[in-house]
């Protein structure tokens, strides 16, 4: 059975590799055989992610691109097809919310910037997906393989307090996922989502922790949402993104979205 879990030879092109989640699942697709290539604007983060997978015995690489610009993915992609083959599995993982829309008591929804609000979209939906699945995925329909892992959030499904415009921009990420999945059927490419609970990390510490280290109100109120009673680990990540990277694993799975959130979805009062 471990066999159907070995990416040996296949590619795997992993935007938002340098962030907490997005590098765990790096880790995980190299520790199952594949080459992984991270790519992301932040040079200095990439090429260190990429040398701790290799120091770990894995392959991998980082190539400097610009998810927000077509451009930019397109010389990314012709330089890894050039390096390393054609890309034969694609992870959106970037992403995030822009503190100019979060709500707060004097913060009021009709008060949130316009260019804020499209500037979660961009990143999220445009950048975060549409682009990147625009560049690579064509050349996976027309050789026959390939599996998309994009990377949604708790709060597509359903809206999380404060955050109401990444909310709706991880709900487009759904969407578009199922859309694409469908579209893609009878290809041989398969698209996916998975949707990660509440897993600590720096973009989000400072409204889970105070500055002591002891949990905020936020915190509290995630807890008594989670029946596990705590937050997620990264590498927690790693089975449902090998399992869905996997043609051999998964190769009847598409448009479907995996939860890891400890339970958070499935509990109401």
């Amino acid at each position: 059975m471990t066999d159907r879990f070995d990416l040996t030879g296949e590619v795997a092109v992993i935007i938002g590799g340098t962030g907490s989640l997005g590098g765990a699942i790096a880790q995980g697709l190299a520790e199952a055989g594949s080459q992984v290539i991270i790519l992301g604007r932040n040079e200095t983060n990439g090429e260190a992610k990429a040398a701790d997978i290799r120091e770990k015995g894995g392959k991998a690489n980082y190539v400097k691109c610009d998810a927000m610009s077509a451009d930019s993915l397109k010389e990314a992609h012709a330089s890894i097809r050039e390096q390393f083959g054609a890309p034969t599995i694609l992870v959106n993982a970037a992403g995030g919310n822009d503190p100019k829309t979060t709500l707060t008591g004097d913060f009021t929804f009709e008060q949130i910037p316009l260019d804020a609000w499209r500037g979660n979209f961009e990143l999220n939906l445009v950048g975060g997906v549409l682009l990147p699945c625009q560049e690579f995925c064509p050349a996976m329909v027309e050789a026959g393989k390939g599996s998309v892992i994009n990377i949604a959030s708790v709060s597509a499904h359903i809206p999380l307090s404060r955050v109401i415009a990444y909310s709706a921009a991880k709900a487009a990420v759904l969407s578009l996922s199922q859309f694409l999945a469908r579209e893609w059927a009878k290809t041989g490419v398969r698209v996916n989502t998975i949707t990660p609970g509440f897993f600590p990390a720096e973009q989000n510490r400072k409204i889970l922790f105070h500055e002591d280290g002891t949990p905020t109100e936020r915190t509290n109120s995630i807890m008594g949402h989670t029946p596990m009673g705590r937050f997620g680990e990264a590498e927690e990540l790693i089975g449902a993104a090998v399992f869905l990277a996997s043609n051999k694993a998964s190769s009847f799975v598409t448009g479907t979205d995996i939860r890891v959130d400890g339970g958070y979805l499935s509990q109401t009062i």
